[in-house]
């Protein structure tokens, strides 16, 4: 009887200790997952100065003479702050930031050329100077120039034209969104970079 009941209470206590062993597996899992988040959460807003909520993004300046390009990269830049959140858009008398920025020159030429020494690919260069303003502090948070680029061809048809016209190491059918006048997609392909790569670092600048 003795034995019996010795045997028994073994195995309370044993279920017991798995029952205390996978409350504490699960209570780490859980503290390790909130930490995850939480760190997550940091890299995207924690790098910002913390007095800064808020962003305007006048019309970019364009001291060159293509036309159209400062409205295009404007609109691509506030597209990027508004698709991530990460600053509210507001207007310059009350933003706590401004981000200035200026279209320094447009370089568009041969890039490679062919066995038989004829052009192959031209490539459409933009380069911008950006300011990032602090207007609570009244200084320059972040002063940087930037640069993106496409490539085309003189096909007409950059869907077939055996070019990576966006750079993502996807040619012709194997990349759907190769489409539209070669040109005129080059220049939007480098608009792309240029306020992604902006984005980028306003979020990893402090």
């Amino acid at each position: 009887m003795n034995v019996l009941f010795i045997g028994k209470l073994k195995n309370i206590l044993l279920n017991q200790k798995l029952k205390s062993i996978n409350n504490l597996k699960f209570i780490f899992l859980f503290l390790s997952q909130i930490l995850i988040l939480s760190c997550g959460f940091y890299s995207l807003a924690g790098s910002i100065p913390p007095h800064i909520k808020s962003i305007s993004i006048p019309l970019v300046e364009n001291q060159t003479s293509e036309f159209s390009l400062a409205e295009n990269l404007t609109d691509q830049v506030l597209y990027e702050f508004n698709q991530s959140g990460i600053l509210t858009i507001k207007d310059q008398d009350i933003a706590h930031s401004i981000l200035k920025g200026k279209i320094t020159k447009v370089t568009d030429g041969p890039f490679t050329y062919n066995k038989n020494e004829s052009v192959s690919e031209y490539r459409y260069k933009i380069d911008v100077r950006i300011e990032w303003f602090d207007s609570i502090n009244e200084n320059n948070i972040l002063e940087k120039n930037y640069s993106g680029f496409g490539a085309y061809g003189l096909s007409g048809d950059i869907s077939s034209d055996g070019i990576d016209n966006d750079n993502d190491g996807k040619i012709d059918n194997d990349d759907d969104d190769e489409f539209g006048e070669p040109r005129s997609f080059a220049a939007r392909v480098a608009i792309n970079k240029i306020a992604e790569d902006i984005l980028n670092d306003i979020m990893t600048t402090w």
